[in-house]
């Protein structure tokens, strides 16, 4: 499996959250998906996600404090097959966001070990999407081996080693999105391919997506797609 794949000496826990997120998109039929998770100062952000229009649904429903993650993230509680149709008098502004964006329903997962909940993951759907009980079950155990690869004892044997981690992953994501708008700027590609390039960089050549970010922000790297030297 290749989430366990990634439970290795150079864990990336920024290249884990967005393999999570591809994976689940693509076993359970949705169309993106983004994560949220704790810092360690207790706030909430926005971690991976498939595309650019999921982060921005992930950052509203984090900035309008209402939407199905975080009401999954509080509960720890799965919240599944939501129609948004049906949905406004729940979550008013993140529905009105996400059917403008064209998605028709969502479900939400928490990443947790056992009463441990350190994020959620929201599905996203350009259809009415119903998941089955297998379906749930699989997409639980997708967060699960999420969360256990972030609590891991390699890398957090204390309290603080797991604050400092997911932490890590958070601030590299500031990296992530300046270098996005900086190859935007320089190669006029979309924001989704900018990403899609760094992240390709950093398979091929074995560094951190944190790495690869910051050197494109420094001008020292322009990555190109597979095929074409860099």
């Amino acid at each position: 499996m290749e989430l366990a794949d990634t439970l290795v000496d150079e864990f990336d826990a920024l290249d884990f959250l967005h393999t999570l997120t591809e994976r689940s998109v693509e076993l359970l039929n949705a169309d993106a998906a983004g994560v949220i998770l704790s810092d360690q100062h207790g706030r909430l952000q926005v971690a991976a996600s498939t595309s650019n229009q999921a982060q921005v649904l992930e950052l509203f429903e984090l900035q309008s404090a209402e939407g199905p993650c975080l009401d999954c993230f509080n509960s720890g509680h799965v919240i599944a097959n939501v129609d948004l149709a049906q949905a406004e008098t729940r979550w008013p502004r993140f529905t009105e966001a996400s059917l403008l964006a064209g998605y028709r329903s969502t479900h939400a997962i928490p990443l947790r070990l056992r009463d441990h909940v350190i994020g959620a993951m929201n599905l996203f759907c350009l259809h009415q999407s119903t998941l089955s009980e297998d379906d749930l079950a699989l997409a639980q155990a997708l967060a699960d081996v999420a969360a256990i690869g972030l609590l891991q004892e390699r890398a957090v044997r204390e309290s603080q080693l797991i604050a400092e981690q997911l932490q890590t992953a958070l601030n590299s994501r500031v990296l992530i999105e300046q270098a996005k708008g900086v190859l935007l700027a320089r190669s006029g590609v979309s924001v989704d391919d900018a990403f899609r390039l760094m992240r390709a960089h950093s398979r091929r050549n074995n560094q951190r997506l944190s790495d690869v970010a910051l050197a494109v922000i420094n001008g020292t790297l322009t990555p190109r797609p597979p095929g074409i030297s860099d």
